[in-house]
């Protein structure tokens, strides 16, 4: 039996509140993925900050950051647990962003083009699933995750606009990365 005494909830009452697997699996790796982004945006940053992609760069960040925001806020409000890599994907972001952009400005530009087109394709199986769930009823993440796909496909699009594909080793690099970023996809859905 459920008791809630002026507003204090029990455990079950709690956990009946908490959001679906998907949902929770959703949110946790976003979150993720958006701390990861913003930190390849600062990494370049520190590098290319003051090059002519600098501005460039910044005003991917920008948006970047607000995605972030957002994450942080739907953690709270759905009661996600945020990954454990958390502080793995604070360093490996910067170290990403900060070595691609140590290879020039094409290679910062196929960095992205590799991290941005495998969360468009993540952010669209995700947007397939929940509208698939019947039990999903949340409109409002779903137009969120929507403009945020929009937002990284303008990303991928701007990267190959400023010559990531003319980067040294094009195919290699961006292959690499797409791994690497799709491994650490599965691995916080879990983690």
């Amino acid at each position: 039996m459920l008791q809630i005494t002026r507003g204090v909830h029990t455990g079950r009452e709690l956990m009946a509140q908490r959001c679906s697997k998907l949902v929770d699996s959703v949110i946790r790796v976003d979150h993720a993925g958006e701390l990861g982004a913003n930190q390849i945006y600062r990494g370049q940053m520190a590098i290319l900050g003051h090059t002519k992609a600098g501005k460039t760069i910044q005003h991917m960040w920008e948006q970047e950051k607000a995605h972030k925001e957002e994450f942080d806020r739907l953690i709270n409000k759905y009661r996600v647990r945020p990954t454990a890599l958390l502080p793995f994907w604070n360093v490996a972001g910067f170290a990403l962003g900060a070595g691609t952009a140590l290879l020039g400005e094409k290679a910062a530009m196929a960095c992205t083009v590799a991290v941005e087109s495998v969360i468009v394709e993540h952010y669209n199986d995700q947007l397939r699933k929940l509208m698939d769930d019947p039990t999903f009823t949340d409109k409002e993440l779903l137009d969120k995750i929507q403009r945020f796909r929009d937002e990284e496909q303008e990303h991928h699009d701007t990267g190959l606009e400023h010559g990531a594909e003319q980067a040294p080793f094009y195919r290699a690099l961006t292959d690499v990365i797409k791994f690497g970023c799709r491994t650490a996809i599965k691995i916080a859905e879990k983690v």
